[in-house]
């Protein structure tokens, strides 16, 4: 991998880099008038402290947040941690969601880069492969890291090493129409509904122009990320595509019966909520984000969240696939001013609210369980399948797992091939990855 990642930085053009090193902050030193008069020791060690120069530490963390919502989160942050010490002072960079990984990548050859950065939480594994990422498992003893939910957790760690914190998670679960529910005299779906149960629903509510269940499975990173789940559900991985087989069978039968729509491998995660909203779709997967859209453009929308359908009535709770950001401390010779931050951060308090503004979910457990997400039985459902979600990979080479994964659940859904045929050589795609 890092042959790879040598290889593409000699093609890429230097560009001009936005950096965060540590400097001291502008202060004011003034010179005394002269005197005449005597004075003593103490008096001189007094004015001595009074025009001395005070230094505080700055501490830089890069971001790609964009919405007024987001800054005005990244704001409070900053000015909170800044309120409440003296040793650091803490800034931010934005930079474009487009230029990212390219900025970072070209950032650890040239070692140009800030104390902090926020990420996607599926790429972290492959920075600190390459180098980005510092161990912070010494300076964050303190950190009580079993009150973090696992999945989100373990995105963040490498070889039983913390580099980061996790800083919003979030998941995908099952959205459902209840008015065409009830017109259809059906039952909600419930944390109890089987694969055989949802399937039976789906065919049931495709009539009339509209089709039981949609998702986004677009042969991106995003399909990738709404239709892992279902691989893992039935028992397989990331890397063991075989032992999920049985997704592939589900997938391909509910599109040849018309139940769940065809239409899934053009679309994106918005496409798919466009169509819930526009009542094209009884039920479909997708995450919290959506739910300011669907107050703002379909506010009599009457709709219902739970958790996405499990295997089989003795098979727990279905999994779902992690989305959201971690925050990574930057490997340098003095991460003091990182530390800080995440400890900060690590404040039950200070997370709860910053989630509030951002429109995700906190990553530790007390948190994610305050009143103002719990209270609301939609966000509740997100909150409860966040129990059994987990991250993309996490490996350093998961860009060439995502592509190899969704190409055979294209495959498969476009009818291209058999589950069997497109197991197989997604399994031997996958073995493949180095």
């Amino acid at each position: 991998m890092k042959k790879v990642m040598a290889l593409l930085l000699t093609m890429v053009l230097t560009i001009s880099m936005l950096a965060g090193c540590t400097k001291q902050a502008d202060t004011t030193d003034e010179n005394q008038p002269a005197s005449t008069d005597t004075t003593s020791d103490t008096e001189e060690a007094k004015d001595d402290a009074t025009t001395s120069t005070v230094e505080k530490k700055e501490v830089v963390i890069w971001d790609y947040f964009e919405t007024d919502a987001q800054k005005q989160m990244m704001q409070t942050l900053i000015d909170g941690f800044n309120a409440s010490q003296e040793e650091f002072v803490l800034s931010h960079v934005y930079v474009p969601f487009a230029d990212y990984e390219k900025q970072l990548t070209l950032g650890v050859a040239s070692g140009e880069l800030p104390d902090l950065v926020i990420l996607d939480g599926c790429d972290m594994a492959s920075f600190i492969s390459l180098g980005l990422f510092g161990d912070i498992s010494e300076g964050t003893k303190d950190v009580a890291w079993d009150e973090y939910i696992a999945g989100p957790l373990s995105s963040t760690m490498m070889d039983g090493n913390h580099y980061g914190v996790p800083f919003a998670t979030n998941c995908t679960a099952l959205f459902y129409n209840k008015d065409l529910f009830d017109a259809a005299s059906l039952a909600y779906p419930n944390e109890n509904t089987t694969w055989d149960e949802f399937k039976t629903m789906a065919a049931t509510l495709t009539k009339d122009g509209i089709y039981g269940f949609g998702n986004a499975a677009t042969n991106t990173d995003e399909g990738t990320f709404q239709c892992l789940q279902w691989l893992y559900t039935a028992g397989g991985s990331y890397t063991d595509i075989t032992g999920g087989i049985e997704a592939y069978q589900l997938m391909q039968d509910m599109i040849n019966a018309g139940s769940w729509t065809k239409e899934v491998v053009n679309w994106t995660q918005s496409d798919v909520n466009n169509n819930f909203i526009a009542g094209n779709l009884a039920m479909q997967q997708n995450g919290p984000w959506q739910i300011p859209g669907i107050a703002a453009n379909a506010p009599e929308l009457n709709y219902g969240v739970t958790v996405l359908p499990k295997f089989d009535a003795n098979s727990g709770q279905a999994t779902s696939i992690l989305g959201g950001e971690n925050m990574g401390a930057v490997n340098k010779e003095d991460m003091s001013g990182a530390i800080a931050f995440i400890k900060y951060y690590d404040q039950t308090e200070v997370m709860v609210e910053a989630m509030k503004l951002y429109g995700s979910f906190p990553p530790k457990s007390e948190a994610a369980n305050d009143t103002y997400w719990t209270s609301d039985p939609i966000q509740a459902a997100f909150i409860k399948q966040l129990e059994t979600s987990i991250p993309r990979g996490p490996s350093a080479s998961w860009p060439s797992y995502s592509a190899a994964i969704q190409t055979g659940f294209q495959e498969v859904m476009t009818s291209a091939k058999t589950p069997e045929k497109a197991a197989a050589d997604t399994q031997a795609a996958v073995d493949a990855v180095e």
